[in-house]
């Protein structure tokens, strides 16, 4: 007999169910897990008999796969193998080198061949038109090829070594509006400059103030962001010469401008008709300046015409169209290739002869002296 603590031999019936289920889950782990799901006989036959046989064949279903070098295990199934890269049969080869050759040739421009002796009339009719045809194609290129270089070669020297950006070369391209007698860039922004300078010297020339051009450079810079020269003042009235009236005036109240009053400054006057007089003195009205903007782009637009007509004219065979049926410019013409426009002279300060030597005062006050003075 032992301790009450000590458990009897068998164990109390609690422990012994315990060991009857440990003894159970044991059977479970030695038994398989495909065989119990298939319902095959666990254990090393079940083991056996899942195994493949080392010398089916490749295209067997019960081939073992195998994985190749680059291949890793678990990457697809047992063992993913990678297609071998069979090389390309000598046929392959050929037809390719020989399709290869016949795109160099195709590249090549050719030229139609002679008519052979044996062929029909219906044929050798149709041989002569495509010759025909190659003999137009190059006269039009030469054509074309020489016009440029006339084009090139009449553009200013300023302008012909650099070449203008691209939003400037293709701007015509980039408008959404419909085609027609369109602008190029550079007259658009020589539009843009009148319709400022208008603006600044209406304003002046209502307060009866005299406008001077280095006030109008300085509000048209403000304005559009852009560098206002003489030159554009000088294109300016060569498109528009009825705009203003140019002067060189003398003793005009500069104001702080940096400038001097007894120097010589260009000055802008507006030409207005009679009846455009408000209290006897005339008045450039926002009616009158939106006339003067349409006019200065008409302006524009005929100079356009006249390149337009020379391009014409060299075309081969030549177009004459009336301008009263011209819509729109040809496919071919380069809108924005079309030369500046070169600007008018403006008017230059008087020469005046400056003494600079005190030899030279003497000799200019004797002459304004009197013959009894001088002696």
């Amino acid at each position: 007999p032992g301790s009450p603590r000590t458990p009897a031999r068998g164990g109390s019936p609690a422990l012994r169910g315990l060991a009857g289920r440990k003894r159970s889950r044991r059977e479970m782990e030695a038994e398989s897990p495909v065989g119990a799901r298939l319902g095959e006989p666990s254990g090393k036959s079940a083991r056996k008999r899942l195994e493949l046989p080392r010398d089916a064949e490749p295209g067997s279903p019960g081939a073992r796969v195998r994985a190749g070098p680059g291949s890793a295990p678990g990457a697809g199934g047992f063992g993913a193998a990678r297609p071998a890269l069979t090389p390309c049969p000598l046929s392959a080869q050929e037809d390719v080198a020989e399709l290869q050759g016949r795109l160099q040739r195709m590249k090549v421009p050719g030229q139609v061949p002679s008519v052979p002796s044996g062929t029909s009339s219906e044929l050798r009719s149709r041989l002569e038109r495509l010759r025909q045809l190659e003999l137009r194609v190059r006269q039009r290129r030469e054509g074309s090829a020489a016009t440029a270089g006339d084009t090139a070669a009449a553009a200013p020297e300023g302008e012909s070594g650099q070449k203008p950006p691209a939003y400037q070369r293709f701007h015509t391209l980039a408008q959404d509006l419909p085609p027609g007698l369109t602008l190029p860039y550079k007259f658009r922004v020589l539009a843009e400059m009148f319709r400022s300078v208008d603006t600044i010297t209406g304003m002046l020339f209502n307060r009866a103030e005299t406008v001077t051009f280095a006030k109008v450079k300085r509000s048209v810079q403000d304005m559009m962001r852009r560098q206002f020269e003489e030159r554009h003042l000088g294109q300016i009235k060569a498109v528009y010469p009825s705009s203003y009236r140019l002067r060189q005036e003398k003793n005009v109240p500069t104001f702080g401008s940096g400038g001097k009053k007894s120097e010589y400054q260009l000055t802008l006057e507006p030409l207005l008709g009679e009846e455009e007089k408000v209290d006897g003195r005339p008045h450039l009205s926002a009616s009158r300046l939106l006339e003067r903007r349409r006019e200065f782009h008409r302006s524009l637009v005929n100079i356009v015409r006249e390149h337009h007509k020379a391009f014409l004219a060299a075309l081969s065979p030549p177009m004459v169209v009336p301008e009263e049926k011209l819509t729109r410019w040809h496919p071919r013409f380069n809108v924005d290739e079309v030369p500046d426009i070169a600007p008018a002279e403006l008017p230059r300060p008087p020469q005046e002869d400056r003494l600079s030597t005190a030899q030279e005062v003497l000799s200019t006050a004797r002459g304004m002296l009197s013959p009894k003075v001088r002696q």
